[in-house]
């Protein structure tokens, strides 16, 4: 199971909205054959391994990091070749939470004499897609919001210059996450004083999907997101009743408005956007806002996932900015507490990501 989970982990950024799955083939305790799931519209991992056999799998076992789909998608049912190539046992990771399946695939399998055991390396099968589960049960993305901030919990000087927070590494390993969500979110604010480009620079990159909350259009023409927006798609929240020229000359670069309920502030209402973007197959979005739209996704408690790096400098400074604005809480009682905490270093940085448990 654990090559089966490294296999999978092999299409990061790849199949979204469908989940990473691997698979492992075992016949008189060899390994026969392996695949996982390439590329959304490819074949799944059970398929890819089973039509690659290079002898007959016939009585095999078969390890696989989810629950077999038994229904017609972009592909076919993997239950149906599992019965086919006469697989003995099958061995499952994690149960599928798509209602689709949902523990059918397993029945299936054993209405046809196959034995099936669950819960093998269940907990590291569900964090492999963490993101597909939430997205499935929520119907919404799952959020991950990750910022960089000095020791004193700066993200730029009082000047606003904040190249560089972080070191290399870390920025490495930031467009490592960038390929592996579907989409990225930053505010107008963002845009103004960094002009990003928000894509993915390594060499197996995926370009997330970009995405900024303008309720009143005020992005430039001139920004770096607008300059590619044919190249990477670039996608705009924004009121309905923004200006209509101010869409149109977007729109004619490139970018795609989505108009977006405001809230009672008049700003987006970041939870029903968020509901139109998973209709939009968006599963889950890296947050790289700054403070304004950390703070208001927080305190609408739509973060789901943390990444804080931490730069071992000072910048001091009053009117140095944070990584989380907005009102905040009033009692330290109240701080929103991280479960999950993990700490790993990026040569001088830290890094610390942790999973948001929010009160009523």
């Amino acid at each position: 199971m654990r090559r089966a989970l490294a296999l999978a982990r092999q299409a990061d950024g790849r199949t979204s909205p469908n989940p990473m799955v691997g698979c492992v083939v075992v016949k008189d305790g060899r390994i026969i054959s392996e695949g996982f799931h390439e590329h959304i519209g490819g074949y799944h991992a059970e398929r890819n391994a089973l039509i690659h056999c290079q002898e007959d799998p016939a009585g095999a076992d078969l390890y696989v990091t989810l629950e077999p789909c038994c229904h017609t998608g972009r592909t076919p049912p993997c239950t149906d070749i599992i019965i086919e190539k006469k697989i003995a046992r099958v061995f499952v990771g994690a149960m599928d939470v798509n209602p689709i399946v949902a523990g059918k695939g397993v029945q299936i399998l054993r209405d046809a004499g196959i034995e099936v055991t669950t819960g093998i390396l269940e907990d590291d099968c569900r964090k492999l897609n963490e993101v597909f589960e939430y997205y499935m049960t929520a119907h919404r993305p799952f959020v991950d919001a990750k910022y960089a901030m000095t020791l004193d919990g700066k993200i730029a000087t009082a000047s606003g210059d904040s190249k560089w927070v972080s070191g290399e590494a870390s920025r490495k390993a930031v467009h490592r996450l960038r390929r592996h969500y579907k989409g990225i979110m930053c505010g107008l604010g963002t845009v103004l004083s960094d002009d990003p480009m928000l894509n993915c620079r390594i060499a197996d990159g995926v370009d997330p999907v970009r995405i900024v909350c303008d309720t009143h259009l005020r992005m430039p023409a001139n920004a770096a997101l607008v300059k590619t927006a044919k190249d990477i798609p670039t996608w705009v929240l924004a009121g309905a009743d923004a200006d209509a020229d101010k869409r149109a000359a977007l729109e004619a670069q490139g970018v795609q408005i989505i108009p977006s309920e405001l809230d009672t502030s008049g700003e987006i209402d970041l939870k029903k956007a968020l509901a139109v973007l998973a209709e939009r197959e968006i599963d889950g979005i890296l947050l790289e806002g700054g403070g304004t739209l950390m703070g208001s996704m927080l305190k609408a408690k739509l973060i789901n996932k943390v990444h804080a790096f931490v730069a071992p400098k000072i910048v001091g400074g009053s009117g140095a900015p944070s990584p989380v604005g907005g009102v905040g809480v009033d009692k330290m009682s109240q701080a929103v507490q991280l479960n999950g905490v993990a700490v790993a270093s990026y040569d001088r940085d830290l890094c610390i990501t942790g999973y948001p448990v929010y009160t009523e």
